[in-house]
Order: structure tokens, then C-alpha cells, then sequence
């Protein structure tokens, strides 16, 4: 792909979202930076395709995401105490209108908390009230290979969070738990309920917890109340031979209910933001069907793996489930913007955000 296509496949997106703005309704659409994890990843390395502006750091992502017609975005929040970044980032989206979220991680040891602190300090400086973090960084049916392994990380999560709750309370913001495939919902009502502060809410991830055998629907469900923003995306499934492939798609070409989702979430909380995470990559492998999946899960009924091929069974793909296998940089570039495009575009017409 050479500059001039790519210039016009993104104009013909921003025409598309312009166009939304005929809608008379108070946009609330940011977009997680996991949204652009390809491009970004290209940006990092100094290797963007050719013809593809790199990101050259958090106010051109942010710059971008206003092109896009969003009013928010949500991003890492590392060395913003240097060079004045963060006033940067500020001054700019002041000037634009959009909100700023921070993604921080939590303290990994006692040692580790001046750095959180200096990180949520800076986040703070730059206007940042929500910071959105995860106990686990990956999956739970990847990471442990037993339950004690599984429940070292349950109490070695409790002590992280209790040093970082301290610190957000001291800078007056919020710490948005995100369900990262590794809480189920009973669990992540369990740790909100221990913690009981007004300074721990949810990051509430409409796509995650089907990894875990649950109904996305019922999650968003519990989880609405406790929620200040959200990962929205659409998802699509697929069987396997050791369970299902699960694949983020553009809004409005999964199964999901966003209407629905949406609609429940701002009952909950007239103010909740969403931010689009639309992530362009392989099928995830949730292989449900094998030992090593459910070392964690103790004596789970098996009731919750039929229903969960049951959901995978009456929810078939559209269409091809999204793959970068095999697609050169600019392709994936390419690719993966049109998704963000089809997301925002969808978003405003559809679900009025």
C-alpha cells in the first residue's frame, strides 16, 4: 500500500465520521490504545510502513483519535513527569475538548510504590481522574500451570492493590479494575466488596470474560454498578478442536448486545466513559476442552462449559474471523485502521456515543 492509498482509505474514514456529526447527542466515544497496538508497535520500533505517519508519542496519538471524530483517549501513562509531557498532554486536550485516561500498573512490590506514586502524581498534573489497571497482565488458562500457582497470584493481587488504594486516594482519582481474563465475576464483586472504597471502581471490558465461560451479558450486568469506563468491542466466536477461537470484530459485526451493553452500563452510572478497543490480531485459542484449562478454576459445574459451546454454537461469525497471518505492514496498518473506522462510525450511528 503506498501513501496515496493510505491517505485515502483514512480520508474516507474521517468523511464517514464527520458525517456523524449530524447526530444531535453528547458523544462520549475515547479509544483504548490497544486500538492501535499494530501501529503503534511499527511507531516504537521506527519502522512505520511507507506512506504511514509513525506515532511519535501520546499527543499525536491523541491528535489522531480527534481526527477520528472520538473525544477521549486512554493510554499509558509512564514518564509523563518528564520533559512536561504531561502538561503537554493537558494543554492539548483542553484545546481539543477530549478527556484524558491513564493505563498504570500497579505497585509489583513495596520497593515499587514511590514509582506508582510518582506515575499517578504526574497522571493527576495532566487532569487524568481515571486509571485503569489489571491484576493480570495476560490469561488465566496461560499463565498458571497449577492452583497454587493461581492462588499465589490471587493473595500476591490483594497486597498490590492495597498499597496502590492508599495512593489513589491521597490524589483524589480512580483506579478502574479492568476483568482481564482473569476474575470471574463472583470474584471481582468479591475484591470490590473487600476493598470497599470509593477510590476502586471497574474498567469494565464487554468482550474478556467469555474466555472464561461466562455470559458477556451477565458480566456487564454485575459489573454495571461498580463501572467508570469501559473497553467496548464486539466480539465473534468460533469452535475448535480444543474449544473456541474468540476474536475481537468492528462494533456491530459480533454477537454482542450493545445496545443493550451501553444502555446498562449508563443506568448504572449516568457518567461512565467508553473507550473502543478494537484489537486487530489473530483468534485467540480458548481451549476449554483440555486439563490444563480448568488447573485454576476448582470445581467449576460443568453447566458453564455447555453453555459456554452452546453461545459459541448459536453465535456462528459473519464473516471470516479477523487474521494478520501472512499480511505485510502496511496491510496490517490498513487493516486495522478500517476496523477503528467501522467501530467510531457504528458507534455514533448506532449506539449514540
Amino acid at each position: 500500500m503506498d501513501r496515496r492509498t493510505f491517505l485515502a482509505g483514512t480520508g474516507a474514514a474521517l468523511a464517514t465520521s464527520v458525517a456523524a456529526k449530524r447526530f444531535s447527542f453528547a458523544r462520549r466515544l475515547g479509544v483504548s490504545t490497544a486500538s492501535f497496538a499494530i501501529r503503534n508497535r511499527f511507531s516504537r520500533a521506527g519502522i512505520p510502513p511507507k506512506g504511514v505517519p509513525a506515532f511519535g508519542g501520546p499527543v499525536d496519538f491523541l491528535e489522531h483519535c480527534h481526527r477520528l471524530q472520538t473525544v477521549g483517549v486512554q493510554i499509558g501513562v509512564r514518564n509523563w513527569g518528564e520533559g512536561g509531557l504531561g502538561k503537554k498532554l493537558r494543554a492539548r486536550a483542553e484545546a481539543l475538548g477530549m478527556f484524558l485516561e491513564g493505563q498504570i500498573s500497579l505497585p509489583r512490590t513495596e520497593a515499587d510504590v514511590a514509582r506508582f506514586n510518582a506515575e499517578v502524581a504526574a497522571a493527576k498534573e495532566a487532569g487524568v481522574s481515571i486509571l485503569r489497571t489489571v491484576m493480570l497482565g495476560g490469561r488465566r488458562y496461560e499463565n498458571f500451570n497449577t492452583a497454587a500457582d493461581w492462588e499465589k497470584f490471587r493473595k500476591n493481587s490483594w497486597q498490590r492493590l492495597t498499597w496502590a488504594e492508599p495512593i489513589a486516594k491521597k490524589h483524589d482519582v480512580k483506579l478502574a479494575l479492568e476483568n482481564h481474563k482473569d476474575w470471574r465475576i463472583d470474584e471481582m464483586l468479591a475484591i470490590l466488596k473487600r476493598i470497599s472504597s470509593e477510590h476502586v471502581g471497574v474498567n469494565l471490558d464487554t468482550g474478556n470474560n467469555l474466555a472464561l465461560l461466562e455470559d458477556p451479558h451477565a458480566v456487564v450486568d454485575a459489573l454495571a454498578p461498580h463501572t467508570i469506563t469501559t473497553h467496548l468491542k464486539d466480539m465473534a466466536v468460533q469452535e475448535y478442536e480444543q474449544g473456541f477461537l474468540l476474536s475481537e470484530v468492528p462494533l456491530g459485526e459480533g454477537f454482542l448486545d450493545l445496545k443493550r451493553i451501553v444502555a446498562v452500563c449508563e443506568k448504572a452510572n449516568p457518567r461512565v466513559r467508553h473507550n473502543l478497543e478494537m484489537i486487530t490480531r489473530n483468534p485467540l485459542k480458548v481451549p476449554c476442552l483440555t486439563q490444563r484449562y480448568w488447573k485454576t478454576f476448582g470445581q467449576r459445574p460443568v453447566q458453564d462449559l455447555i453453555a459456554a459451546l452452546d453461545r459459541v454454537r448459536a453465535n456462528k461469525p459473519k464473516a471470516p474471523l479477523p487474521n494478520i497471518a501472512g499480511k505485510s505492514p502496511a496491510e496490517q496498518v490498513a487493516y486495522e485502521q478500517a476496523h477503528n473506522a467501522r467501530s467510531i462510525t457504528y458507534a455514533h450511528a448506532h449506539l449514540k456515543i
